[in-house]
């Protein structure tokens, strides 16, 4: 659940705040009206707590992959939830980038698109490795979320075999993975992050 919805919200992230970057007045793509649309959705959605959001979007659930339960909808609605998140960071990550390498770049002749591409992208990939190792943090706390609704995974281990049956111990180790498995994407972020930003 965790990786296909890590990989899913990163490329509609991506894409989302690439546009928000892009958009904005000013900017090499500057539109008011499309900047301020795709704001808009994305405020609506990013502050909404995943449990409600889960609720919420029950009628979709059902109209894209026909169920509201198990892992496969809660891999939808991560993926989705986590996607507006996603294009937060990615926004933020891009608008960090030295406007200098921008105005070098259109000096010497560059397209729009090459810049976005070839040249605000990768000088913001850093950032962005940072960006997307929090995310995977978020993730894995919403697959844990995820057990509440039947989603399979840590959570709903916990739940059935730990709280419903009075077995601590079966907690304590849920527990422990989770922190497992978030040090070990922390420290690969960083590393990967690291190495980027020396090049």
């Amino acid at each position: 659940m965790a990786v296909v919805s890590l990989v899913v919200s990163g490329v509609i992230g991506l894409a989302l705040g690439t546009a928000l970057y892009a958009t904005r007045p000013g900017n090499l793509y500057g539109n008011r009206f499309v900047f301020g649309l795709i704001g808009f959705v994305v405020n609506l959605v990013r502050p909404i707590p995943f449990v409600i959001f889960l609720a919420a979007i029950t009628p979709l659930q059902m109209a894209v992959v026909r169920t509201t339960i198990g892992t496969t909808a809660v891999t939808f609605a991560i993926s989705l939830a986590a996607a507006f998140a996603v294009a937060r960071i990615v926004e933020q990550s891009l608008v960090s980038v030295d406007p200098g390498v921008v105005e070098a770049a259109r000096a010497v002749g560059a397209s729009r698109f090459s810049i976005l591409v070839g040249v605000v992208l990768p000088e913001g990939l850093g950032p962005l490795i940072l960006g997307y190792t929090f995310i995977f943090i978020g993730i894995v706390d919403m697959t844990a979320q995820a057990g509440i609704v039947g989603g399979g995974g840590l959570g709903e281990y916990a739940i059935s075999y730990g709280k419903q049956q009075y077995d601590y111990g079966i907690i304590y180790v849920a527990v422990a993975a989770i922190i497992v498995i978030v040090q070990v994407g922390q420290v690969l972020g960083n590393r990967l992050a690291r190495g980027v930003m020396r090049r």
